[in-house]
C-alpha cells in the first residue's frame, strides 16, 4: 500500500505493531532483564521498571514515531525534512551510523544462536560437565570459521527479508516471526514453571523485595526500559515513516511497551525456576544464554533426553527469532537511507548494508579470538563497539529526539500527529509534551552520566 505521495506504508495496524515490537523485543529480553529483575527486588522491580516505560520510554517512542510518520522519511532524513538548512539533519545521520554499527557487532552474537541451535539438534550439548559448556563456548567463540559462517549465514536472511520490501519483506515476516516468538516463549515458560523446585525460582523473579529499592535499582530499571525498546537507534523513527494517516502512535507506542515487557518477564519465568530447580544461580550477558541454560536444560529434563532436545532446540530458536526481528529494524534504518539519500533501488541498497555489517561483523567476531590483542580503550572490539553505541551514542540519540520534538518542532504540529489531525482526544498530550521538554532529557542525562560511571 502507497500514501498519497507514493511512499509505501504497513497494510495493516497489527503489521505496524508487530514490526516495531519485533524491533524492540530482542536477545537483551532474555539475557538482561530477568537478570536484573531477580537481583533488584523481583517484583518490585517489575513495578519500577514500567512505571519507567510509561514515564520515559513511552513519550520518547512517540516522539521518535511523530519523527518518522510526519517526514515520511527515514530516520537518516526526517530531521533535515523537518528543520532544514539547520544542523539537526546530523541527529539523522547519528541514528544511522548508530543502527549500523550495532547491526554489525549484533549479528556476531545473532550467529550464535544458529550454532546452538545445531548443537542440540545433533546432540553437541548432552552430557556435558558444566566446565564442558564454558570450554564449548570459549573455543566456539574465538574460533575464526563456524562464527564467521552463521554471522554470514544470519545477515543473508536479514538481508532477504528486507531486500523483499517494506510490505512483503518486513511486515510479512513480522506476522510470522513475532507470533511464533510468542508462541515458543509461552510453552517454554510453561514447561519451566512444572519442574520440581520451580516455584523457587517463581518466587526470586515475582516476590516483591522492596529493601532491595535503592537509587541504583532506579537507575538500572531506566537503563533497562531505555535499551529494551530500541530508542534512539533510528529503527522506530524509520519504520513510523511507513505509518498509515489513521495509525494512533499512542496506541501503538503502548502495544509495543506491553509486548516488549510480556516477553521479558516471561523470558525470566523460563530461566529461573528452570535454573533453581537444578540448583543453578544463572548469570547475566552470554555466560547465561550459551553456558548455564544448556547445562539447565539438560540437568532439568536428565530423565527424558527428548525432552532436553526439544527444550534446548526451542530456546535457541526463540533466541533467533528475537534476534531476526531486531536485525531486521537495523538493516532497514541504513537500507532506506541510501535509497531515499542517493536514489539506489533497495536491492543495491540493502546489499551494500550488508556487505558493509559483514566486515563490521567479521573484525567484531575476530576480535574476540586471533585479534583479542587489538584493543581501543582496554577493550578489544566487540565490546569496545558495544560500549559506544550503548553508551554514548543510543542516550545522545534519544535525548536529542526529545528535544527536537519538545523544543524545536511546532507545537501544533506535534499535537496533529498525537491526535491525528483531531480525529482522536489526544487528553494525554500536555503531559506527553512536558515529559519531553523537561523530564525526558533530565531523565537520559542521569542514565547517560551513570553508565559513564560518572555518578556515585
Amino acid at each position: 500500500m502507497k500514501n498519497s505521495e507514493g511512499r509505501v506504508n504497513f497494510g495493516s495496524r497489527l503489521g505496524a505493531i508487530l514490526a516495531a515490537a519485533g524491533s524492540a523485543v530482542g536477545l537483551g529480553n532474555v539475557w538482561r532483564f530477568p537478570y536484573e529483575t531477580g537481583n533488584h527486588g523481583g517484583a518490585a522491580f517489575i513495578l519500577i521498571y514500567v512505571g519507567l516505560v510509561f514515564l520515559f520510554g513511552l513519550p520518547i517512542m512517540i516522539a521518535e514515531f511523530t519523527i518518522g510518520r510526519r517526514a515520511k522519511a527515514s530516520t537518516g532524513e526526517a530531521y533535515r525534512v523537518l528543520a532544514p538548512g539547520t544542523q539537526w539533519k546530523w541527529v539523522g545521520y547519528l541514528g544511522v551510523l548508530t543502527g549500523f554499527l550495532i547491526l554489525g557487532y549484533y549479528s556476531v552474537v545473532s550467529g550464535w544462536t544458529l550454532e546452538y541451535i545445531y548443537q542440540a539438534l545433533t546432540g553437541g550439548l548432552a552430557d556435558k560437565t558444566p566446565a564442558g559448556y564454558i570450554q564449548m563456548f570459549d573455543d566456539f567463540s574465538a574460533g575464526s570459521f563456524r562464527p564467521l559462517l552463521w554471522l554470514a549465514v544470519f545477515l543473508f536472511i536479514t538481508h532477504y527479508v528486507v531486500a523483499k520490501g517494506v510490505k512483503d519483506g518486513i511486515e510479512r515476516s513480522a506476522k510470522i516471526l513475532m507470533p511464533a516468538l510468542f508462541v515458543l516463549v509461552v510453552i517454554l515458560a510453561c514447561c519451566s514453571v512444572s519442574l520440581p523446585g520451580a516455584e523457587k525460582g517463581i518466587s526470586f523473579l515475582l516476590k516483591p523485595d522492596f529493601s532491595k529499592v535503592t537509587a541504583d535499582v532506579f537507575l538500572g530499571a531506566m537503563g533497562q526500559a531505555f535499551f529494551s525498546l530500541s530508542l534512539g537507534m533510528g529503527c522506530l523513527s524509520t519504520y513510523a515513516s511507513y505509518f498509515g494517516p489513521n495509525t494512533r502512535l499512542g496506541a501503538t507506542a503502548m502495544s509495543v511497551g506491553l509486548i516488549d515487557t510480556f516477553v521479558a518477564i516471561l523470558s525470566g519465568l523460563i530461566i529461573f525456576p528452570a535454573a533453581f530447580a537444578v540448583g543453578i544461580n544463572p548469570d547475566a550477558g552470554p555466560s547465561l544464554i550459551f553456558i548455564t541454560l544448556p547445562n539447565v536444560f539438560q540437568q532439568a529434563f536428565a530423565g527424558i533426553p527428548v525432552m532436553a532436545v526439544l527444550c534446548s532446540v526451542a530456546f535457541y530458536v526463540l533466541l533467533a527469532l528475537a534476534a531476526l526481528t531486531s536485525t531486521i529494524s537495523l538493516h532497514e534504518v541504513s537500507t532506506a537511507f541510501l535509497c531515499e539519500k542517493f536514489g539506489f533501488t533497495r536491492g543495491r541498497a540493502a546489499t551494500l548494508v550488508t556487505s558493509g555489517c559483514v566486515i563490521v561483523g567479521v573484525v567484531s567476531s575476530l576480535s574476540l579470538g586471533v585479534w583479542k590483542h587489538f584493543t581501543i580503550g582496554g577493550l578489544e572490539i566487540f565490546s569496545a563497539l558495544d560500549f559506544l553505541t550503548a553508551k554514548i551514542m543510543l542516550p545522545t540519540g534519544a535525548m536529542l529526539s526529545a528535544i527536537f520534538v519538545g523544543w524545536v518542532l511546532d507545537r501544533k504540529l506535534v499535537r496533529d500527529e498525537v491526535t491525528n489531525y483531531g480525529q482522536l482526544r489526544g487528553s494525554y498530550y500536555p503531559v506527553y509534551i512536558n515529559v519531553l521538554r523537561f523530564v525526558a532529557p533530565i531523565g537520559i542525562a542521569v542514565i547517560f552520566l551513570n553508565e559513564l560511571g560518572l555518578l556515585g
